[in-house]
């Protein structure tokens, strides 16, 4: 059985030889199948009328090596987790239990991010080792979802996914995954973000980025500046300070204020809401950037000063 490893992570593993800026922390892996997805992410490069190279997932190669083998190498990668990423096929279910079923032996938690399962099959999963479940929303708008996710799944799909991935894995234990830049605007963001929270799942953002081959290719990214004020929001959030009813937008769903005062700001915001957040143990480095330019997530320290530099570039110190 063959399976896709993140660049990354095989030059962690010994697979690749090349040199890296940061280590992941995290085994990311993804299903392998010959064929594209069954689903239409306007964004992907795996979807089904994509022309996109399918060892792409975001900017990331994703070369493909034996499952025997890499079972073998991920003992001496020094790992604190596995992440499965997946694509939608008929025989998807049958593949993740296999690959799951391989991977127990090496006592590892492990992450499957994946489209709507049959409650069974979470519970399966649980069995074999998983902890934590991804679920792809990836658009922060209802009004948006349908033309850019072209999915088998509709938007209320997913959050009864998520709720069913809570109730058998336990509150905090879903993560909703959110895309930056799809044309939403910051008022529908932080809606769904507050939606997350409220069912007792927490999100994990991502930046959007151009592929060529997708049907987005021509797409510009989102500004750092747009993506550090949802990054606060979602901060503030996350931890209980504030809340969407507190903060204001404009007419256009643009963000005013966080609802909390700069002073305050200043005090509580820390640089873990600009460093990547996911699963314990995911740094998921430059997933969404290259790295010569500032990431939109951090996959380490940004440094003391961090949070003050961003404060000030937003006006908000």
């Amino acid at each position: 059985m063959k399976i896709r490893i993140s660049y990354g992570t095989a030059i962690s593993m010994g697979l690749i030889h090349a040199k890296m800026l940061a280590k992941p922390i995290t085994a990311y892996f993804m299903t392998y199948h010959e064929g594209r997805c069954r689903n239409n992410c306007a964004f992907c490069p795996q979807a089904r009328e994509s022309r996109a190279d399918l060892k792409k997932l975001s900017r990331i190669t994703w070369p493909v090596f034996e499952l025997e083998t890499v079972t073998e190498k991920v003992k001496t990668g020094g790992f604190a987790r596995i992440c499965l990423q997946t694509i939608d096929y008929p025989d998807l279910v049958s593949d993740v239990l296999t690959i799951l079923e391989t991977f127990q032996p090496l006592g590892l938690p492990v992450s499957v991010s994946i489209t709507p399962v049959e409650e069974a099959v979470l519970k399966r999963f649980k069995e074999l080792g998983v902890d934590y479940i991804g679920i792809g929303l990836d658009v922060a708008s209802e009004r948006l979802y349908p033309k850019i996710k072209d999915s088998l799944y509709s938007w209320e799909d997913m959050w009864r996914f998520t709720e069913e991935s809570i109730e058998v894995f336990g509150k905090g234990k879903a993560f909703v995954h959110i895309i930056i830049g799809l044309g939403e605007n910051d008022r529908e963001v932080i809606e769904t973000i507050q939606r997350v929270y409220d069912i007792g799942a927490e999100v994990s953002l991502f930046a959007f980025t151009p592929i060529k081959g997708t049907r987005l290719e021509n797409l510009n990214p989102p500004p750092l500046e747009r993506y550090r004020k949802i990054q606060i929001a979602l901060y503030l959030i996350r931890k209980g300070i504030t809340h969407l009813e507190d903060i204001k937008f404009r007419e256009d769903g643009s963000l005013i204020s966080f609802g909390v005062g700069k002073e305050k700001l200043r005090e509580i915001l820390k640089d873990e809401a600009f460093r990547t957040y996911g699963c314990p143990g995911c740094n998921r480095p430059y997933y969404n950037e290259r790295p010569q330019r500032e990431p939109y997530n951090f996959p380490f320290n940004p440094g003391k000063n961090y949070v003050l530099e961003v404060l000030d570039s937003l006006g908000l110190r």
